[in-house]
């Protein structure tokens, strides 16, 4: 089969597409015929070397979207032609799911949405369960208020939606275009980049990664949430510092995958890209103002 890895560190140039062996699943897994995948900043950072692995071949790829295709011992709940999606947790590994075939751990797979295709569907693993985790660390009631930063960004917009859903009076902090965006997506009010909310907030979800200047707009006493472990800016003025870290977490990815079939989560594509052409779409991911998620399509 088909699948897309690196052999040494450095820029899209990187990129290979190889012949590698039918991977075969092992007790507690399935294997997915992948139809769709989502490219993430994180494979953008293996490609570069932040996770280490030299010497290695690395494949690419943390979430999928496509049918079973085998099923291994021990399995129950999944059957071989489920319409599926999953995560495929691990930075550093041989193979990811930027493949024809991919080998998932079968809790961490779900049945995929009736709503949308599988493109759009490829999306929602890692941005989502990021997005939902992030906003339940807020640990805000009903009401109060919270800024997402990178509003505009896939984890940004989904978390807009989830923290709204919530219940939350959502600020979003964005790029100057992108006020009827984030309206759209559920915030109450808009910040362009660069500039400063009205006042105190009660919590920050912070997926620009702004670190202590987002940090600042938050009260004494208030939250600060961030999407990258180890990032987060140290705690200050009776500040709660919390650092979201995504799992593979079965359970919840099948309730985000009810909302977007109840409509109430939106999904955004940016671009669809051949597997064959992963190396152009990892240009295309180092590029400035990409709205939506970048799809591998096999």
């Amino acid at each position: 089969m088909l699948a897309v890895v690196v052999n040494g560190f450095g820029g899209p140039e990187r990129v290979e597409l190889a012949e590698v062996p039918v991977p075969r699943p092992a007790a507690g897994q399935v294997r997915i015929r992948v139809r769709a995948a989502g490219l993430n900043p994180v494979d953008g950072a293996v490609r570069a070397g932040v996770f280490g692995g030299a010497g290695q071949r690395l494949g690419l790829g943390w979430e999928a979207a496509g049918e079973i295709d085998e099923v291994g011992a021990d399995v129950t709940g999944h059957s071989r032609g489920d319409r599926v999606v999953g995560l495929h947790h691990g930075a550093v590994k041989a193979l990811g799911t930027h493949a024809e075939y991919a080998v998932l751990d079968a809790s961490a797979v779900v049945a995929a949405p009736t709503a949308v295709d599988a493109v759009a569907a490829a999306g929602l693993p890692l941005a989502g369960l990021t997005a939902a985790r992030a906003v339940d660390l807020l640990g805000l009631a009903p009401g109060a208020s919270v800024l997402v930063t990178g509003a505009a960004g896939v984890v940004g917009g989904l978390a807009v939606q989830l923290a709204a859903r919530a219940g939350l009076v959502v600020t979003a902090l964005a790029g100057a275009g992108d006020e009827a965006l984030v309206r759209s997506l559920g915030a109450a009010g808009f910040v362009p980049r660069g500039a400063a909310p009205a006042g105190p907030v009660d919590g920050v979800l912070d997926t620009a990664v702004l670190g202590e200047s987002a940090l600042g707009f938050v009260r004494d006493g208030g939250v600060y949430v961030g999407v990258i472990p180890g990032a987060a800016p140290a705690a200050e003025r009776g500040i709660r510092v919390e650092e979201q870290e995504v799992a593979a977490d079965g359970e919840h990815l099948a309730r985000l995958v009810a909302l977007v079939d109840a409509g109430e989560l939106t999904l955004r594509v940016a671009e669809t890209v051949p597997l064959a052409e992963a190396s152009k779409a990892h240009e295309r991911l180092a590029a400035a103002g990409v709205r939506g998620r970048i799809i591998l399509t096999a």
